[in-house]
């Protein structure tokens, strides 16, 4: 895919493009051509059927997901303990990209020849409760995001005075609110009609806990204690939340006449394809983030050595039987001045990046950037939830006749997502309280 991505940054992009692409394939599994083409190909010995009724790709779709999720848990565990790039398995995660993908391709050929039955009961109870993991797991990361995003941009105005940054800051903030402000007016207007009383409580909670939300961040008992919160957080995870609330009144059936986009049938199969595509690029990238947050394996946490483990003493010996060579004696030298602190202990690895040694490029030698374990469960819970999204609309003995299948229109789905913007104000007021809470464990 991109020969030996030796870059960190490369190697996430290579398997969120695998994710994607295996998602895409599953959704295109939900249409009556796919499922007709696997009968075709398989001389109808391998019918697609769920306890006898046809069901449209259901079993397919958690058939690829299944078969990525799995490729995925054996990285994992292959890959457990390895703590930087020196380590002979760490090839396995950035390189071999030939034999992997073929590796994923053949469990998904596999996966066709388990029966139904199992990837029933794997649908509709293992992967949902992926499903729910990867959704909670998300929630943390936005918020996490959103005080990131707001101390970086307070950082920058304290050290350098930056007005760009105060900008930045203050332009961000207004418009987030804004946006938040313009969709709920518009979720007012067009979903929630008399007798839309779910999209008429649904509109209101979200914007009852906004106002909420933005208040406690600037109350001076949480300022007192939570110097850091204020309103350009509370304007991320406002506009995310609405943007949830949106989607889900969005999505829903239409069969109390509150969705007017379903009745807008010229553009159907344009608006279901962008929203598909939009939706599954949105999960890879959650996928990819989520996955490289958690402190790498071996890295140390310790901010007098910027996170590098001790040096060794392996290369002390009591005699020496040869003449050092040039580059022995520099990398001792560097050595020497980290040891003394005159340079960091980074210095080291910069050095080994200079000699030819074909790995070029590697931003890992000292460390890894993440856990490859915790990478890969990731991607194991992401395909969980992107099989449980795909096949929420679908019931046995019916199908999609039109084509394209829409992504996540159901009643089910919509509150999984009404619900999750609930979780996420609820995650983020902890954040702020907390620190008022207990504030022996905090430190500001």
């Amino acid at each position: 895919m991109c020969g030996k991505c030796q870059s960190s940054t490369a190697t996430r992009i290579a398997y969120a493009l695998i994710f994607l692409v295996n998602s895409i394939l599953s959704w295109i599994m939900l249409t009556p051509w796919a499922i007709k083409k696997i009968e075709h190909l398989t001389l109808d010995t391998l019918p697609i059927s769920c306890f006898g009724e046809q069901c449209w790709g259901f079993v397919s779709v958690h058939r690829i997901n299944f078969a990525l999720g799995v490729f995925h848990m054996i990285l994992a565990v292959l890959l457990f303990g390895v703590r930087n790039t020196r380590s002979g398995r760490a090839s396995i995660q950035n390189g071999y990209w030939g034999p992997k993908i073929m590796g994923w391709l053949a469990l998904i050929v596999i996966t066709f020849l388990i029966p139904e039955r199992f990837f029933i009961v794997w649908g509709n109870y293992f992967a949902l409760i992926g499903a729910m993991l990867f959704l909670l797991l998300g929630l943390v990361l936005l918020v996490d995001l959103a005080h990131s995003w707001a101390e970086t941009c307070l950082a920058n105005i304290m050290e350098n005075d930056s007005r760009i940054w105060r900008g930045i800051l203050i332009g961000s903030t207004l418009g987030m609110y804004v946006a938040s402000l313009i969709l709920t007016i518009v979720m007012y207007v067009f979903f929630a009609n008399h007798g839309c009383s779910m999209n008429q409580a649904a509109i209101t909670i979200n914007l009852l806990l906004l106002l909420i939300v933005s208040f406690l961040s600037v109350h001076p008992t949480i300022q007192e204690f939570n110097p850091t919160a204020g309103l350009a957080q509370s304007a991320m995870v406002a506009i995310y939340c609405t943007y949830l609330t949106m989607s889900a009144v969005s999505m829903e059936p239409d069969d109390k006449q509150c969705n007017p986009l379903l009745r807008a049938r010229g553009t159907r199969t344009a608006s279901i394809v962008l929203g598909a595509v939009i939706t599954l690029l949105t999960i890879a990238y959650t996928t990819t983030r989520a996955a490289t947050q958690s402190p790498a394996l071996g890295r140390s946490s310790s901010p007098s050595n910027g996170g590098y483990s001790a040096l060794s003493d392996s290369n002390e010996h009591g005699l020496i039987d040869q003449e050092p060579t040039r580059a022995q004696m520099r990398q001792e030298a560097l050595r020497s001045a980290v040891e003394s602190g005159a340079l960091p202990a980074s210095a080291l690895d910069e050095d080994s990046d200079d000699e030819s040694d074909g790995r070029t490029g590697d931003d890992e030698k000292g460390g890894t950037q993440y856990s490859y374990t915790f990478f890969h469960i990731i991607f194991v819970l992401a395909t969980a939830w992107t099989a449980t999204l795909l096949t929420m609309s679908i019931e046995p003995g019916k199908g999609d006749e039109e084509g394209f299948t829409p992504v996540g229109r159901t009643y089910a789905a919509s509150w999984v997502k009404i619900v999750s913007a609930w979780a996420c104000y609820a995650i983020y007021v902890w954040t702020l309280v907390a620190p008022w809470l207990f504030p022996d464990r905090f430190d500001y």
